[in-house]
């Protein structure tokens, strides 16, 4: 045993003791697939599918941690200028972990609903269908959510709002008076619910949200922790220095000070 995997329970600890206030909602732009998978000299397929099997472990640490809500960049509108051949295989690695929520034993003992959030009409119809059938497995599960952004960009999600809403009011059944800052948040994401953001993590060595949550995150002043390694390389220590970056901002508020 080397002597990091001996120190690193204890700094676990000691990040998880430093951390008073957990945050509800955590979203992850999962960056790095690709540099990973050049830097270890495997194919890029492999790299994605290092990515897809750290993401079951970080879910793990979630649920250990009591955070309630994860959200997952998984596959960007820009994501579709793309390889070919690159796409497909992330389309089968998605339907294949979808597919698998049915009958994964922990989905059911957490009671973890999954959803889609994204444009699924730019979806091949099976993956769409194994979205839809991981999200009517789990439907009514109320004790963990796991949001998959796919085919998903920030900014067509807010047109695809503004069109539900003006949809209604051209049905008569909205006002243009009633539209307000709530009115949009229940129409955004397909009215699934999302409470708003309230950290976002990026891996990778990446300084940008990429147009990630603008309105539930950028809108409500969410912290924001950049760290260096490779989605495949994340790590729970990253996860625990995230959170004790948005539980030292809910102090500072707490105390009244600011800083900047």
């Amino acid at each position: 045993m080397t002597l990091r995997n001996l120190l690193e329970p204890l700094y676990e600890w000691y990040l998880t003791m430093q951390c008073l206030h957990m945050p509800y909602h955590v979203a992850i732009i999962q960056d790095g697939n690709r540099r990973f998978a050049r830097q270890m000299g495997i194919d890029i397929a492999r790299g994605h599918r290092a990515g897809a099997d750290k993401t079951e472990e970080m879910l793990d640490w979630a649920h250990e941690l009591g955070i309630k809500h994860v959200t997952l960049y998984t596959f960007s509108t820009e994501n579709f200028g793309r390889k070919t051949d690159e796409i497909q295989n992330l389309f089968a690695i998605f339907k294949e972990k979808f597919l698998s929520v049915i009958t994964d034993e922990r989905v059911h003992r957490y009671k973890i609903r999954v959803q889609m959030m994204g444009d699924r009409l730019l979806l091949p119809g099976d993956l769409r269908s194994a979205v839809e059938a991981a999200e009517a497995a789990t439907k009514d599960y109320t004790g963990f959510t796991l949001n998959i952004a796919l085919a998903y960009g920030g900014r067509n999600e807010i047109v695809l709002a503004a069109r539900d809403i003006v949809t209604g009011v051209q049905k008569g059944e909205i006002t243009p008076s009633d539209i307000d800052v709530r009115m949009v948040e229940d129409h955004l994401y397909g009215g699934k619910g999302i409470p708003p953001v309230d950290l976002i993590i990026r891996t990778g060595n990446e300084y940008r949200t990429s147009n990630f949550l603008p309105w539930l995150a950028n809108g409500h002043e969410s912290a924001v922790y950049f760290c260096a390694p490779y989605w495949p390389l994340f790590r729970k220590i990253d996860l625990l220095r995230a959170i004790r970056i948005y539980d030292q901002r809910i102090t500072t508020k707490a105390n009244g000070t600011h800083t900047g």
